[in-house]
């Protein structure tokens, strides 16, 4: 009776998703129009005025397979962790991990390490294809190892930071059943500060090479400009990614000592100075606001909150359980906290990206009156609109839940009105 239910459950989760891959599908390429509303047609922000007709179509083309691949690979790991938890597997392999070994380090590294290729294997045909896709379309330049080069270096630094974070909430689980989410998240707050602090310094170089920047003319304007918004101390690095990628990217990172603007080598290539200053201005804005600051609390805010709800739902799912031995919990615990964790951290996305856009468009405004070129930076957007591929006005639920920055149509539309003193 009981493998009846499970089997039953099993199909009603993957008719689900069948259904869920149509909807996404009909979403995409029947209920969305990619056409821009009639009153921007032919303005300064149709794509049609600054990319030839191809280039519109591969826009339009290449935008809407990325994010058909985004949500319909979203669920898979919520997937495989349900099927994984439903089928009793988890219980049974716990019990095998604690007859292979009495120490629970192990164990939850065993646990995770199998998690984590099985996952992996999983979503990999998807990540080949995107691969293959940036590739067709001319966004990058990787060869497959050099892809492969990363995508290994990704794994096994999400795994170590993953798997760590599973041993501790599994012993505080233990330990504090009733407030294990409150000690999580106190500990947390340490973690995440200590991330902010190495990644620019430790994991960004894994898969880059970060070097000063090499125009010094250009690195004189920058300081000038930099002196101007009240700014003493920074610094402004160049990144070879020419060698991957043919896209554009700015972005400020760290903090404190080791806070550093971060230039793509193919930003440098393929914007003019003015574009450049326009778009260093906006990252210095994130310095002047201390945005990386506020991301960092918000981050804590969120988890806190994230964490709370994910207890709840813990002890809901558990209540739903047989009396399980200790060996059993543990693998039952640890899934439903990584499928809980996953779940809470995508719902929550839309007010992250919120406040993220909100925060965005102030430095862009900032940018405005710092160089008082809004023009460099509508022929910016332009730019990088063309390089990138993607979509002035994008589909509403992929604006909803992946866009942290405003859109290309929002951003040119406000710079425009800021050139025209409005």
């Amino acid at each position: 009776m009981k493998n009846t239910t499970k089997s039953k459950t099993s199909k009603i989760i993957l008719i689900g998703y069948a259904i869920y891959i149509i909807l996404v599908l009909l979403y995409f390429y029947v209920f969305t129009d990619a056409n821009l509303p009639s009153k921007y047609q032919g303005t300064f922000v149709d794509p049609n005025t600054f990319m030839n007709h191809k280039e519109a179509n591969l826009t339009t083309s290449y935008s809407t397979i990325k994010n058909v691949l985004y949500f319909i690979s979203l669920p898979l790991d919520w997937i495989v962790l349900s099927l994984l938890l439903i089928s009793g597997f988890m219980e049974k392999l716990g019990n095998s991990l604690s007859k292979l070994t009495r120490f629970k380090f192990i164990q939850v590294f065993l646990y995770y390490f199998f998690v984590s290729i099985l996952t992996y294997l999983i979503t990999f045909p998807i990540d080949i294809y995107r691969f293959h896709l940036s590739t067709k379309y001319g966004l990058s330049v990787q060869s497959f190892s050099a892809w492969m080069k990363d995508e290994v270096i990704s794994f096994w630094v999400n795994f170590g930071m993953t798997f760590l974070v599973l041993y501790v909430v599994y012993l505080l689980i233990k330990k504090q059943p009733k407030k294990w989410w409150i000690s999580v998240w106190l500990l947390s707050i340490p973690f995440t500060i200590f991330l902010t602090f190495i990644q620019p310094v430790l994991i960004d170089p894994l898969y880059n090479d970060f070097y000063p920047l090499k125009n010094k003319e250009l690195e004189k304007k920058i300081v000038a400009l930099a002196g101007e918004a009240n700014i003493s101390a920074h610094r402004v690095y160049e990144v070879n990614m020419s060698e991957k990628t043919t896209t554009y990217n700015a972005y400020v990172t760290g903090i404190g000592k080791n806070a550093r603007i971060v230039l793509w080598d193919t930003t440098l290539k393929g914007l003019t100075e003015d574009e450049i200053m326009f778009i260093m201005a906006h990252e210095m804005s994130h310095y002047v606001n201390k945005d990386i600051y506020k991301a960092m609390f918000g981050t804590l805010a969120g988890s806190l909150v994230g964490l709370y709800i994910i207890d709840r739902l813990m002890k809901y799912a558990l209540s739903n359980k047989r009396k399980l031995n200790s060996s059993d919990k543990m693998t039952v615990i640890l899934t439903l906290f990584l499928l809980f964790s996953g779940i809470v951290g995508f719902i929550s996305e839309p007010v992250s990206n919120t406040v993220s856009r909100n925060a965005e468009k102030k430095a862009d405004l900032f940018a405005v009156k710092l160089t008082n070129d809004p023009e460099s930076g509508i022929t910016a957007f332009q730019k990088l609109t063309k390089n990138s591929l993607s979509q002035v006005n994008p589909p509403f639920i992929v604006k909803f839940f992946r866009y942290d920055h405003p859109t290309m149509l929002e951003r040119m539309n406000y710079l425009e009105a800021a050139k025209k003193g409005k």
